[in-house]
């Protein structure tokens, strides 16, 4: 008996995971250049599907599509990355007070006490991939326990284009030793109910990660990542 055909639907998430994997892990960087059945063929699917995930790929901004032309991989400037950080600050921020006004216990904050031992386990294997993956964590389980999902939805909507600036500069940057000392600050505002404290040591903390960055620009005279 021949199994049903899957939906399109689930297909064309599949081919938008794929892709966007791709995109962030540097596989097709900056500039790269597919035609839409050159997408296809590499995934192993028809056009249909890839289709409608390039479409959900241009509006997040990843990707451009050029008429006849295929996608094209967006870079991200230094203005870019300034706006994206701009943004990305502010919305923590506002999750930081609204963790911080829920009173949150030990279990509650929990998620974002281990993530900050594991980055500190990481510097101290010199292992910056296992570092960015649990700064990463951290982050993301201070947006999910704030409780909004139009927040969160608001930083998902930028979270692709600052990882893989972020990724790209990893290693120029000088080490990541300031985080976790940054990030238990602002555990501690938040253990206290502190909206205002835990807001100004959320905001500190990115904004000097975004200095950082964009320093990376100037010194080696990049125009993108």
């Amino acid at each position: 008996m021949n199994a049903k055909p899957q939906p399109t639907t689930s297909l064309a998430d599949a081919a938008y995971e794929q892709i966007r994997q791709r995109i962030l892990d540097n596989a097709w960087p900056p500039g790269h250049r597919a035609l839409e059945q050159e997408v296809a063929l590499a995934l192993g699917m028809s056009r249909t599907p890839v289709h409608e995930a390039l479409i959900r790929l241009h509006a997040e901004r990843l990707i451009d599509l050029v008429p006849r032309h295929g996608m094209l991989v967006l870079p991200v400037s230094p203005n870019d990355m300034r706006e994206i950080y701009e943004v990305l600050t502010a919305l923590e921020c506002m999750a930081a007070e609204l963790l911080a006004r829920k009173k949150p216990t030990d279990d509650m904050l929990a998620p974002l006490s281990k993530a900050t031992d594991d980055m500190e386990i990481a510097l101290e294997r010199n292992d910056l991939d296992a570092w960015a993956q649990a700064d990463e964590t951290f982050h993301m389980a201070l947006v999910e326990l704030a409780g909004n999902q139009l927040l969160a939805d608001g930083v998902m909507k930028h979270w692709d284009r600052a990882h893989r600036a972020r990724m790209f500069s990893l290693r120029l940057r000088p080490k990541p030793v300031n985080s976790t000392r940054e990030h238990r600050a602002l555990v501690a505002r938040l253990r206290e109910g502190d909206a205002e404290g835990a807001s100004r040591e959320n905001r500190a903390h990115r904004e000097r990660a975004s200095r950082e960055l964009l320093a990376i620009f100037d010194q080696f005279k990049l125009a993108q990542m």
